[in-house]
């Protein structure tokens, strides 16, 4: 469909358009999302349409863009956020300190706290494995690092299709699991490492349902005293936005929006520019810059620049501190000449943060990223009003209502719950002969989801910062087998710890997503409990299926009850986490496959247990 003469420049010259909803059709304006690429329904843009009718304007493509991305499923959780409240949000407990930021914020002892938080890079990683993965590390140690934590852990469970796939069964336009798969761990490998935070724990698991969208999930947990914990918001009108880290460039446009759509065969092509592209070495000294100024009381606010860029942080970050925003594109530092007001908006270019600084610590904020090598620029201040306005040149090109423009829609849409067959067949094994049952045992051990995966974890460096007391593999030096859970030692004046696990089996949530989901809790009981430590809080990632099938939301609808029954329980609150939908191909849909992830804390790390048998004559029970 021909909509572009619904296009007009703002101004003659200028790079900006005004895009004539109030002129367009319902069918137009369908076709106005699809070529802009913003993923918005025929509803959702009517909706819009509306809104500035009644402000008695058109809205500009630079406000188009903003909306595509704050009202996109990765960003607002339209189709999941009505499952999650009634379910398992808000489930109280004494160690929570904040919950529904970054990262979730819990309790480690009198005076400091953890930080843990649990985040998928699937789209990305099925077209771009290495900087995929490797961008999942960096953005998830970013949610960490913005609550006022140092990172200090990063655990990865990962899912592939089979690597025997013949090549021949690999739709065109899909790559093969084991180029996603060497491309993955390379990239965990290879950021993780040069960035010196240990990747303790994680899992690999193979299954078909992931040869067409592999799941690369990446969590961290990070320690910091109670006094230092920042939140992801302003505190005020009168402070200024400053932007530091990476420079600003094409990588990541429409990343959200990628995300948040099936893959199909023409992504390979399409969305490579929605992958975005790490960078460690940036990484390691903004983070250290992010502490120290922190630490010595010169920030307000600090947030990291995630999906959505700047269009989706600097709103966010003023309407939750009860402000509004302007901001200054033409301030911001970009990796090339070129770029659109649009494009340096949405950008999710990597190792950039927001920070937000009273007028008189600007000096000293500044000159403390200068020390760490770190760029950072004005870019912003904090106003009186709840709208976020975008300046180009002087001249302004966005100015939205932020309560319109952060809500987004929340839909309850319709979900079937399957019935799940409780008749299990016999399987007729009876009595086996020593033979068979040898055949038997090498046929389970040489399973890809039970064989050994030290080809995976011995790549990554488990032991920098010298804090990893239980590390992935425990036993004699030429015979270790997988233990059940990391453990970690905070603190030098302190042999308190922290233990993570991570657990789920799609094959059982494929069969039952409720009692799979118990399953995967459960079992991450179970590994802490064995490990020595009390169970203290949940993230989750729940990675599905398209939400506008019923059968696919009904599953993730069975995930999240199974989590709030369990959560509350224990007493253990779902402190962060995400959720990952459209994971799907022209080969069909992920099985339910949502990833648990728990905290405990063990009072002594020297009484912590390992799962090898210490020595001969001891009992088993």
């Amino acid at each position: 469909m021909d909509v572009s003469h619904l296009f007009r420049e703002m101004e003659a010259g200028t790079p900006v358009r005004v895009v004539l909803l109030s002129e367009a059709s319902e069918d137009e304006l369908g076709g106005i999302s699809e070529i802009m690429g913003i993923g918005l329904s025929t509803e959702e843009m009517s909706r819009i349409r509306t809104h500035f009718i009644s402000e008695g304007r058109d809205p500009t493509d630079v406000e188009l863009e903003a909306l595509g991305q704050a009202w996109s499923e990765h960003c607002c959780y339209k189709s999941s956020k009505y499952f999650m409240k009634r379910s398992f949000i808000g489930i109280k407990a004494p160690q929570t300190v904040i919950e529904g930021e970054d990262a979730g914020v819990v309790e480690f002892d009198d005076e400091h706290v953890y930080c843990v938080g649990l985040e998928s890079h699937n789209h990305p990683s099925a077209i771009g494995p290495y900087g995929g993965s490797a961008t999942g590390v960096g953005g998830i140690i970013r949610d960490v690092l913005c609550m006022g934590a140092q990172p200090i852990a990063v655990i990865d469970p990962l899912f592939f299709g089979p690597l025997d796939t013949p090549a021949e069964e690999v739709p065109e336009g899909i790559n093969h699991p084991r180029f996603i798969y060497s491309g993955v761990v390379a990239g965990i490998r290879d950021y993780g490492n040069r960035i010196g935070i240990p990747t303790v724990a994680g899992m690999v698991n193979f299954h078909p349902g992931y040869t067409g969208n592999p799941l690369v999930n990446v969590g961290c947990v990070g320690i910091g005293r109670k006094e230092n914990v920042i939140h992801s918001r302003v505190g005020g009108p009168g402070e200024v936005y400053i932007l530091a880290g990476g420079r600003t460039g094409r990588d990541g446009i429409h990343g959200v929006t990628f995300a948040s759509a099936d893959l199909s065969a023409e992504s390979e092509e399409k969305d490579r520019g929605s992958v975005q592209l790490g960078d460690p070495i940036t990484k390691e000294p903004l983070i250290h810059s992010c502490l120290e100024a922190n630490e010595k009381g010169l920030l307000r606010g600090m947030k990291d620049l995630g999906g959505g860029g700047l269009s989706c942080v600097s709103g966010e970050m003023a309407l939750d501190g009860g402000a509004g925003a302007v901001i200054h594109l033409d301030r911001v530092p970009l990796k090339e000449e070129g770029l659109a007001p649009w494009e340096i908006w949405v950008s999710e270019s990597q190792e950039r943060m927001m920070v937000s600084v009273a007028p008189e610590n600007v000096d000293a904020v500044l000159h403390m990223f200068r020390k760490w090598d770190v760029e950072a620029v004005v870019i912003g201040e904090v106003v009186e009003g709840k709208r976020v306005k975008a300046l180009c040149h002087g001249r302004t090109i966005l100015d939205l209502d932020l309560e319109f423009f952060t809500a987004g829609p929340e839909y309850c849409r319709i979900f079937e719950s399957r019935k799940v067959d409780r008749d299990i067949p016999d399987p007729g094994i009876g009595p086996l002969p020593r033979e068979k049952l040898e055949d038997a045992l090498l046929s389970i051990l040489s399973s890809p989801n039970i064989c050994s995966k030290e080809d995976v974890f011995r790549v990554y460096d488990h032991e920098v910062r010298g804090r990893t007391v239980i590390k992935p593999y425990a036993g004699m030096p030429f015979s270790p087998g997988p233990s059940d859970a990391a453990v970690i030692k905070p603190l030098e004046d302190s042999y308190k710890g922290i233990v993570i696990t991570a657990d789920v089996n799609p094959y059982f949530c494929e069969l039952d997503p409720y009692r799979g989901t118990l399953s995967a809790m459960e079992e991450s009981v179970r590994n802490l409990v064995s490990t020595g430590a009390y169970p203290h809080s949940v993230t989750d990632c729940l990675n599905f299926g398209n939400p506008e099938k019923p059968d696919r939301l009904g599953d993730f609808e069975r995930a999240c009850t199974a989590i709030g029954e369990l959560a509350r329980h224990f007493t253990l609150p779902v402190v962060s986490g995400n959720v990952s939908l459209y994971n799907e191909s022209e080969i069909g849909k992920v099985p339910p496959t949502p990833t648990i992830m728990m905290v405990g804390l063990i009072d002594d790390i020297r009484s912590a247990t390992t799962p090898d048998l210490k020595e001969k004559g001891n009992i088993i029970y």
